[in-house]
């Protein structure tokens, strides 16, 4: 499947700004289930220095700087994505269970084993807790196999956690959503995150976009898409795989990968410095998941 995803950040001052240095994790990045054909960016005011750069988790990012006074800023990103649907056919019933899957963590020495025990690491949004472990044990027995767990896992946090986009934002601990029982898909990415890193087992956030489809004889609104975030697991031998708590599945061609870290602080979509602007900018994000027909 073929996607065209144009993504805009617009933010209005109350006060004119004088410089800014940002920072952006907005541009695809190239899987082994997705190829980015072309990216088009457009900075408006005319950016002074303009970069695009590759972290150490190899996602690209960019770096711009406006150098002269301003009132708005705007981002806007147009992306021409290829997307398999690779993991769609799945059995999770089978491979390697969980007790194996931590055999092999603690003794497996590839290359691609030892960088996935990063992600088993306490990150600055998501750290291992007593009450995340006791949360997920019981779908974790020794003898099951590991990717039917997360699963399990993955569709409790689906029955269990309400959506509630007008509960939290991207500073809300993830004590707060396990306590009410809310949130978004970032908080649920987290959740699932910190059930598996307190037990033991690597996982990593994942940001990208969600083609959503309108219901049958409607036509699909521009910019009713919106960012999305899931997570991922490691288990050595077999890989790294996809899931979505949000709407209960492993990821399909419809999940369009922007980036991926220990948590979304690894991959805000746009963060930076600004001198001036006045108090509380404006923030318009606008974003819509085109399918092309081939």
């Amino acid at each position: 499947m073929k996607y065209i995803v144009r993504h805009s950040t617009r933010y209005q001052y109350g006060l004119s700004v004088s410089n800014c240095y940002n920072v952006a994790y907005v541009l695809p990045r190239n899987t082994s289930r997705q190829q980015v054909d072309a990216i088009d960016i457009k900075i408006t005011p005319t950016a002074t220095t303009h970069n695009t750069r590759t972290d150490c988790f190899g996602n690209k990012f960019l770096q711009f700087s406006i150098e002269k006074d301003h009132n708005e800023l705007e981002l806007a990103i147009t992306s021409t994505i290829s997307v398999q649907d690779k993991e769609a056919n799945i059995n999770l019933d089978f491979g390697s269970p969980c007790s194996y899957v931590k055999y092999l963590l603690e003794n497996t020495k590839t290359i691609d084993c030892v960088n996935a025990r990063e992600f088993m690491l306490d990150s600055p949004m998501v750290q291992a807790q007593q009450y995340l472990a006791d949360y997920a044990t019981s779908s974790f027995s020794d003898e099951r196999p590991f990717l039917s767990a997360v699963m399990e896992l993955t569709q409790r946090i689906y029955t269990d956690f309400t959506y509630d986009p007008t509960f939290s934002d991207v500073a809300t601990p993830l004590a707060d959503v396990f306590k009410h029982k809310r949130g978004v898909c970032q908080d649920f990415a987290h959740l699932a995150i910190g059930c598996l890193r307190s037990l033991g087992y690597p996982a990593r956030y994942v940001s990208g976009y969600l083609e959503t489809l309108p219901p049958p004889g409607k036509e699909k609104l521009v910019g009713a898409d919106a960012t999305h975030a899931w997570f991922a697991v490691y288990s050595p031998g077999e890989g790294w795989f996809e899931f979505d708590p949000t709407n209960n599945t492993v990821t399909s061609e419809q999940h369009i990968t922007t980036a991926w870290g220990r948590d979304y602080s690894d991959v805000t979509p746009l963060k930076g410095v600004i001198f001036g602007g006045g108090h509380s900018p404006q923030l318009f994000v606008s974003v819509d998941v085109q399918r092309v027909n081939e």
